[in-house]
C-alpha cells in the first residue's frame, strides 16, 4: 500500500513537471530559493499578491482539494506546476494570512480606528505643549483642530 502511494505520488510529480516556467512543485515548501535576497523579495511579492483578495470561495476550494490530491498521490493528468504552486498560494495566503486581512476589507477595523485617534491625539498634544505661548490663543481653536483631526484620520 506504501508503494503505490509512493508511486502514486510520483507520477504525480512526473506529471506535474510538464509545466518548463516554474520549479518542480514541492508541497509545503517556497516556490523560490530562501538563500538569496532576490529569492525571498519574490516570495515576498508572491504572498502580497493583491489578486488574491479576489479569490472567490470555490477557487479556495478547488486549490485545497487540487493540493490534497497531489498529496494523496490521485492528481488528475494535466496538471502543471504552475497550478500546483498557485494553489499553494493561495491556500497559503488566504487560510495563514488573509482570513483576517479578507474580512477586514468588508467591515471597519474599530482597534485600528483606536489607534488613529490615539495617535491623533497624541499630535495634539504635541502640538498644544509646543504652542506659542507668548500669542495666546482660544481654547476652541486648539478643539477644533484637534476635532478635525481625528475625524478625517478615522473616516479616511
Amino acid at each position: 500500500m506504501a508503494d503505490t502511494a509512493t508511486t502514486a505520488s510520483a507520477a504525480a510529480a512526473s506529471a506535474a513537471s510538464a509545466s518548463s516556467d516554474a520549479p518542480p512543485f514541492q508541497l509545503g515548501k517556497p516556490r523560490f530559493q530562501q538563500t538569496s535576497f532576490y529569492g525571498r523579495f519574490r516570495h515576498f511579492l508572491d504572498i502580497i499578491d493583491p489578486r488574491t483578495l479576489f479569490v472567490t470561495e470555490r477557487r479556495l476550494r478547488e486549490a485545497v482539494q487540487l493540493l490534497e490530491d497531489y498529496k494523496h498521490g490521485t492528481l488528475r493528468p494535466g496538471v502543471t506546476n504552475e497550478q500546483l504552486w498557485s494553489a499553494q498560494k493561495i491556500k497559503q495566503v488566504i487560510f495563514l494570512l488573509g482570513r483576517q486581512f479578507r474580512s477586514s476589507l468588508a467591515q471597519p477595523d474599530t482597534g485600528i480606528h483606536c489607534l488613529l485617534w490615539l495617535n491623533q491625539s497624541h499630535n495634539a498634544c504635541v502640538n498644544y505643549a509646543n504652542r506659542n505661548a507668548t500669542k495666546p490663543s482660544p481654547a476652541s481653536k486648539f478643539i477644533q483642530g484637534y476635532l478635525g483631526a481625528v475625524i478625517s484620520a478615522v473616516s479616511i
